[in-house]
């Protein structure tokens, strides 16, 4: 067990006992209320969906199809794994009815192996209609997840990045889902534009005073063919880019000020090279957690050491 945070492995563990699983990202051709008009256009200044679909998670194939392909890339190695069907790209609670919606994922939660859903959606993308039906079908063995992007707990950060929704939707939404004992996950960007080390650990503190379970941090990325990597290249925003260390660092923070009862899914994420503009660390995930894992225990190891000393001299 990790001393110092919830990993999402543990977490997992508790949720499904017995069982090793595994993420399958799928990809149902959702699109997004700020995308088509219904909030705004263009979508967030810093969403290129291509750059976190996997191969796979081919659109033009059926999700069962999509699912199969998926464990076949995982199977070879690990033949008892059990899956999540994780509906990640866009927005997979909006533009289609809850008949519709609950068919797709009944669907994918019958493909063979597959124990849960993961649904990616917006905060001001469900209703309680929809919560109570999905109630309906999670159970201890068909588990329903659901993840929603937050981004920010500041209303004018979400303004800037056009996000369309507030944070007061995010704690209904949230609030809504776990009263129905819906497992409940929360999406945050850390160093969104404009936003100052304080900000981010204010968000910490407002998703510590809520019903959720896991969260995802990432680093802010500038991809290409976004409006973000327009306006960074123009200089026209203000985007302050992390070295790796300096990141950590704000990590080791977020860990001891987040409620350990949150399991952290992620700190980084990472989109392909052709795509990345800034920042480029060149350093694979396992690689930054082992680093960052590294700080928390030196940090902890000075923190012991003081308060010896402390105790040692009180004893004079």
């Amino acid at each position: 067990m990790n001393p110092f945070y919830l990993e999402y492995s543990d977490y997992l563990a508790r949720l499904f006992p017995g069982r090793k699983m595994q993420k399958l990202t799928v990809n149902a051709r959702f699109t997004c209320p700020n995308r088509d008009g219904s909030k705004g256009w263009g979508g967030c200044i810093y969403c290129n969906n291509e750059a976190f679909n996997p191969s796979f998670a081919d659109s033009s194939l059926p999700v069962e199809e999509q699912l199969e392909k998926a464990k076949q890339f995982f199977g070879r190695k690990y033949p008892d794994m059990r899956y999540l069907a994780y509906f990640q790209a866009y927005t997979n609670t909006y533009g289609r009815s809850a008949d519709e919606l609950l068919s797709l994922y009944r669907r994918a939660l019958a493909v063979d192996k597959v124990d849960g859903v993961i649904i990616g959606t917006r905060p001001d993308c469900v209703d309680e209609t929809l919560l109570d039906r999905l109630a309906g079908i999670d159970g201890s063995d068909s588990r329903i997840i659901i993840e929603y992007g937050a981004e920010s707990s500041h209303d004018s950060t979400l303004s800037v990045i056009n996000r369309g929704h507030t944070w007061p939707d995010t704690i209904r939404a949230i609030e809504m889902t776990a009263t129905r004992g819906i497992e409940t996950g929360v999406h945050l960007i850390l160093g969104l534009p404009g936003e100052t080390e304080d900000m981010m650990l204010k968000t910490v503190d407002e998703l510590n005073r809520l019903p959720v379970s896991t969260v995802k941090f990432h680093q802010m990325q500038v991809v290409e063919g976004t409006e973000l990597a327009r306006r960074y290249r123009a200089g026209t925003i203000d985007l302050k880019v992390y070295e790796v260390d300096e990141y950590i660092d704000l990590c080791v923070k977020i860990v001891n000020r987040l409620r350990k009862d949150i399991a952290i899914e992620r700190f980084t994420s990472q989109s392909p090279d052709s795509m990345l503009i800034a920042p480029r660390w060149g350093l694979k995930n396992y690689i930054f957690v082992d680093r960052l894992k590294k700080k928390l225990r030196d940090a902890h190891d000075v923190t012991l050491t003081s308060n010896n000393t402390i105790k040692a001299a009180r004893q004079f």
